[in-house]
């Protein structure tokens, strides 16, 4: 069975840096699929940034070039690093996990995921 920690979450000033993590246990995917969604109070969850099984990455429009996804394979940790942060970006951060099939391809369904982390929470202040 999967299980997601995360960590990393915080309340910074806007304009600043905070780096995420999601390290798993039980992952024995060849192939798969990492996503990080978010949601903000009143909102529905949406995503952020997603690596695909064949190591590229996708992001919203809302955070692209602010946002990067890395990951350790020795740590079976993914990271997100989210740089210039703003008043928006204020929400409830998830990474989710999936196995990948060609059939099943990596995408931002939030219902296609069935491993979820238990989130962290950043706030940016402005």
């Amino acid at each position: 069975q999967v299980q997601l920690v995360e960590s990393g979450g915080g309340s910074v000033q806007a304009g600043g840096s905070l780096r995420l993590s999601c390290a798993a246990s039980g992952f024995t995917f060849s192939r798969y699929c990492i996503n990080w969604f978010r949601q903000a109070p009143g909102l529905e969850r949406a995503g952020v940034g997603r690596l695909d099984a064949d190591g590229s990455t996708t992001f919203a429009d809302s955070v692209k070039g602010r946002f990067t996804i890395s990951k350790d394979n020795a740590k079976n940790t993914w990271y997100l690093q989210m740089n210039s942060l703003k008043p928006e970006d204020t929400a409830m951060y998830y990474c989710a996990a999936r196995a990948h099939y060609s059939y099943l391809r990596c995408d931002d369904r939030p219902s296609s995921y069935p491993s979820w982390g238990q989130g962290t929470q950043v706030t940016v202040n402005s």
